[in-house]
């Protein structure tokens, strides 16, 4: 900035030339580092575990499990379900990490949520 002055004073020409000339190196170096923000750096964090990604295992006569949520499920029988409830805000019903299993004649299980479910008994 000193130097600028001291040009000012001194000779106008020169310094607009200096000036143009830092003003543009300032603006590549700029130009640089919002390109290595945009493109470069450290990758992103990995994502939790998806629906598909966790164990789900349905064993017994008329066994449902899934791993994320349920609308309407029936194992059968004279019972039907009702009408499921209206949906969630996203993200409440958001499946958790782990496995799901339902074992048994006519069991449920959901790792997310189950809106409506009869097992008909």
């Amino acid at each position: 900035m000193a130097t600028l002055i001291g040009f000012a004073f001194v000779d106008l020409g020169t310094a607009d030339q200096v000036a143009s000339v830092g003003g543009g190196a300032v603006g590549l170096v700029g130009f640089a580092l919002a390109v290595i923000a945009q493109f470069g750096g450290a990758s992103a964090a990995p994502s939790a575990p998806s629906a598909s990604a966790r164990d789900v295992h349905a064993s017994g006569e008329r066994a449902i499990a899934a791993g994320g949520s349920i609308g309407v499920a029936s194992t059968g029988g004279a019972a039907s379900p009702g009408s499921p409830l209206p949906p969630r805000a996203p993200g409440s019903g958001a499946p958790g990490i782990g496995g799901v299993t339902a074992s048994g004649t006519g069991s449920i299980a959901a790792g997310g949520d189950i809106g409506s479910a009869s097992t008909g008994n």
